[in-house]
């Protein structure tokens, strides 16, 4: 079993003591940035000149400099930028300007795990991770919760990186939900193989495969929405609640039967040999290789799948029936911007 970390682990002083750069103010580092500072934590956030998310940092009350006077100023520096983007940001703007002693966190373990940033041996290195979107770790911090978090140390130049980090996880909320030691390693691989398996490849591609297969057959693309796409969210709050054993007794004997008897037809042996290539792909980090060449050639297979969900008919439906629903708030991808 992890050590879980909670409130009384922490020491929040230790914390309040340092100086702190966001590099980063989107979905993480808003929620970050913002938490940090009604903590009472000195923070800045870095943004680039001209970056769209400036003036809402600007708006939140939090000072905004260029990333370089950032992290020079700053002792410890929390990177929040995209995976794809921190190899240069770290070589051109972080690794000039950090200081013997200095605290460099992260959100996610991609790019020491993979070998795309290679700190100098007399800083500390360390992860705070949030599970959870940005914006719930900024609801739940002021509702006077939070959302568990990961930590994790991968270099202790000054025998405080872990006491920091926790500190640091105090002030966004994260130690009382709770916060879970694991590894840089551990946390890259199973973060990368749920989001590929389940958590979006293997979601989205079944919905879109249900949906094609109830159209196909003739159903209303109405119909075939609700039943393999807006249903789905009533499914995923069962297991969230109480495990598959909470889902399956909250829906009617028929559909737990359907699940027992027809669900191992879909993920058979053969779908479950898959996830043991992807799995392998990933800890030998031929993942990693591949995206990193997709997002340096300018990401041609990325954006060409992105046009091409957006023109599927699941979302062309899905745009048409959302509005009908005054409950639903229906988001887009410019909300975020």
């Amino acid at each position: 079993m992890p050590t879980m970390y909670y409130e009384g682990d922490a020491n929040p002083a230790l914390i309040a003591r340092r100086k702190v750069a966001v590099l980063g103010f989107g979905s993480q580092g808003h929620a970050h940035a913002m938490n940090l500072k009604d903590s009472g934590v000195d923070v800045v956030v870095g943004l680039r000149d001209g970056s769209p998310r400036t003036d809402r940092a600007a708006q939140a009350g939090i000072k905004v400099v260029d990333p370089a006077t950032a992290v020079d100023w700053a002792d410890v520096i929390m990177v929040l930028v995209p995976d794809q983007v921190q190899p240069e940001l770290y070589d051109e703007v972080i690794a000039p300007n950090l200081h013997a002693g200095d605290l460099l966190l992260f959100a996610h373990g991609f790019s020491i795990r993979f070998g795309y940033v290679t700190p100098p041996p007399d800083v500390d290195v360390a992860m705070i991770a949030p599970k959870g979107p940005g914006h719930l770790v900024r609801r739940q911090y002021v509702e006077g919760s939070g959302v568990p978090a990961l930590i994790a140390v991968h270099q202790d130049a000054t025998g405080e990186a872990k006491a920091v980090a926790l500190s640091y996880a105090h002030a966004i909320g994260g130690t009382r939900a709770g916060v879970i030691e694991t590894t840089f390693s551990d946390e890259a691989e199973t973060d990368l193989f749920g989001e590929q398996v389940i958590l979006c490849g293997g979601i989205d591609s079944m919905i879109r495969a249900a949906f094609e297969t109830l159209t196909e057959a003739g159903y209303a693309e109405e119909m075939a929405y609700f039943e393999v796409l807006h249903e789905l969210k009533l499914i995923v709050d069962l297991l969230y609640e109480g495990g598959i054993s909470w889902m399956r007794h909250s829906v009617s004997d028929t559909a737990e039967y359907g699940d027992i008897t027809r669900g191992p037809r879909i993920v058979t042996e053969g779908t479950k040999a898959e996830m043991r290539k992807i799995l392998n792909e990933i800890q030998t980090g031929e993942f990693a290789k591949e995206w990193m060449a997709e997002y340096r050639a300018g990401a041609p297979n990325l954006l060409a799948a992105r046009a091409a969900v957006a023109d599927h008919p699941v979302e062309r439906v899905g745009r048409e029936l959302r509005p009908m629903m005054p409950f639903l708030v229906e988001k887009v991808p410019a909300d975020d911007v």
